[in-house]
């Protein structure tokens, strides 16, 4: 979905999503150093970013979009086998 083809609501909200996680990554510490932010304004963070993230999940579903986006890697089989190691242990034996 293209951003001009969301809501003013939507927008808002992607905007705050990507800004809010802009400022995490831009002030994260290098390892060993003190991060810049308090602990109190990372949980203000966190708990924006959830409540962001929920009140999207709204707005999808009540247009009637059921995202179940995930992240995959491009060689990911489209389509997967489930089998049991009982069945994995028996081939091995019989080997």
């Amino acid at each position: 979905m293209n951003f001009a083809d969301l809501s003013k609501e939507q927008q808002i909200m992607v905007a705050m999503r990507k800004t809010l996680t802009n400022i995490a990554r831009e002030t994260a510490p290098q390892p060993g150093m003190i991060h810049p932010l308090s602990e109190q304004t990372v949980q203000d963070m966190r708990m924006c970013l959830m409540l962001i993230s929920a009140r999207e999940k709204e707005l999808a579903e009540a247009q009637g979009i059921d995202n179940q986006m995930r992240p995959h890697f491009t060689d990911e089989p489209k389509s997967s086998q489930v089998v049991s190691l009982e069945q994995r242990r028996r081939k091995q034996k019989q080997e």
